[in-house]
């Protein structure tokens, strides 16, 4: 079935007391719209069209970034839900199959309930999500005949025998685009709120003697933020059950509720993670990894059997090949670390490529950044380097040579060469008791003085 999204992301989101647009906070790593686009994008849409309105270049930057094919159009006036989904027919025309209306402040409708909408959608002409509700509160209400949908409700125009309903509404809708659009062509302003409301769809559909029907899902998949204390239970949420899903995969997490986790992190089975670890977006851990406490990742690739941390932190672009050792405060950036290398105590290895086996010494430092440009080390397989060494790239260290500890290396070193640059060591005898005699007495001076 041809699908399209249609994502509604125009509100300014007052109650977040924020200069960012209510979307684009993030949960899990990544903005709250990405979490909507990612979910519908496992339908392969045909289109995605995202509505903005407040800080719409914000939102088209952090949409095109996540979907470089999706289009924004612009809600200028906020008029309702009908008007916004309105805004995206230019961007629709000639589209003959089915759009789905998401919420971007709606960030965990699964991809599983999407396609059952779908699906629903080839015997009705309109698919509502619907949810039981344990405080139906003031959501909208869905009114059914049987099995029928004939009208969804807003609660400030309900009447007490439809707020008594508890099948409430979550907003998101499946419909033909074409019946879509005439649909809401139809709809008015004439409610409480003065808005044109997406939901009246249903009784027009209705009324035209066209079928409707509801999907249910469970409530916590149709959980809006619209506050800082809606986001932290929505952080929450999304943490207990990613980590609920990776335990079930078969990663250990000894205390699991110190492990934080980003929407796209993929770990496989008899991993280890430690407590108070945090993923951030783009990292990949294959079977077997062990990363222990205090570690951050971020957009890296940690291979089979390799041991990360404590303490250690990898960023962007860091490679991990398979039982590499990566241990306690070592920063790793765009860098490749070969099978068997090891970097295991304060050390940074930025913009580098370690060959196999090779052993970096404590308190190494690639010196990479010159002020202006980046410049890249290599260091060849089975290369020890000396602890507290300062490789000045751009250098290229051969397979097995060596580094004497303290040398600060600005050349080239061949292959099993042993490279030492520093200063020679000079001792003055009784030059230390000299020199401390003299302080003392200069400070004492300097007391007497005051």
């Amino acid at each position: 079935m041809k699908t399209a999204l249609v994502i509604l992301a125009a509100g300014k989101g007052t109650r977040m007391n924020s200069d960012l647009p209510k979307v684009l906070h993030p949960i899990a790593g990544d903005p709250m719209l990405i979490h909507a686009m990612a979910a519908g994008a496992t339908l392969e849409p045909a289109h995605t069209v995202v509505v903005a309105g407040h800080e719409a270049e914000m939102v088209t930057t952090a949409a095109l970034a996540y979907d470089g094919e999706a289009r924004v159009v612009v809600q200028t006036e906020q008029l309702g839900t009908a008007h916004a989904v309105a805004q995206a027919r230019p961007a629709l025309e000639g589209f003959d199959g089915t759009v789905l209306v998401l919420y971007g402040d709606t960030p965990f409708v699964q991809p599983e309930t999407l396609e059952k909408m779908r699906d629903a959608s080839v015997d009705h002409d309109v698919v509502v999500l619907g949810f039981e509700a344990a405080d139906p509160g003031r959501y909208g209400r869905l009114v059914l005949s049987g099995d029928a949908l004939d009208s969804i409700v807003e609660f400030k125009d309900a009447s007490e025998q439809e707020r008594a309903i508890t099948l409430c509404n979550s907003g998101v809708i499946a419909c033909d685009a074409t019946l879509l659009f005439s649909l809401i062509d139809a709809v008015s302003n004439e409610n409480a709120a003065g808005e044109y409301y997406l939901t009246d769809i249903v009784a027009l559909a209705r009324a035209r003697g066209l079928s409707a029907t509801v999907v249910t899902c469970d409530e916590d998949e149709t959980l809006g933020v619209n506050s800082r204390a809606q986001l932290a239970e929505a952080e929450a949420a999304f943490q207990t059950r990613a980590r609920a899903a990776l335990l079930e995969d078969g990663v250990t997490l000894p205390a699991p509720n110190t492990v934080y986790l980003a929407r796209d992190t993929v770990i496989g089975r008899d991993t280890i993670i430690e407590p108070n670890v945090v993923f951030g977006p783009g990292v990949t851990v294959e079977s077997g990894a062990t990363i222990r406490a205090f570690s951050h990742l971020e957009g890296c690739h940690i291979s089979r059997g390799s041991i990360v941390g404590p303490y250690a932190r990898l960023r962007p672009g860091a490679e991990l090949a398979e039982n590499v050792r990566v241990g306690n405060f070592v920063e790793i950036k765009n860098a490749q670390i070969e099978p068997g290398a090891k970097v295991n105590h304060l050390s940074y290895i930025g913009d580098a490529h370690i060959g196999a086996g090779a052993n970096i010494g404590a308190g190494t430092i690639t010196c990479n950044y010159d002020g202006v440009m980046k410049h890249h080390t290599h260091i060849g397989a089975r290369a020890f380097i000396g602890s507290n060494t300062m490789l000045v790239a751009p250098v290229h260290i051969g397979d097995g040579a060596m580094t004497g500890s303290g040398s600060v290396i600005t050349s080239d070193v061949e292959a099993d060469a042993l490279a030492l640059a520093r200063a020679p060591q000079i001792e003055k005898p009784g030059m230390a008791r000299k020199l401390f005699e003299m302080l003392k007495a200069k400070k004492a001076k300097s007391q007497r003085g005051s």
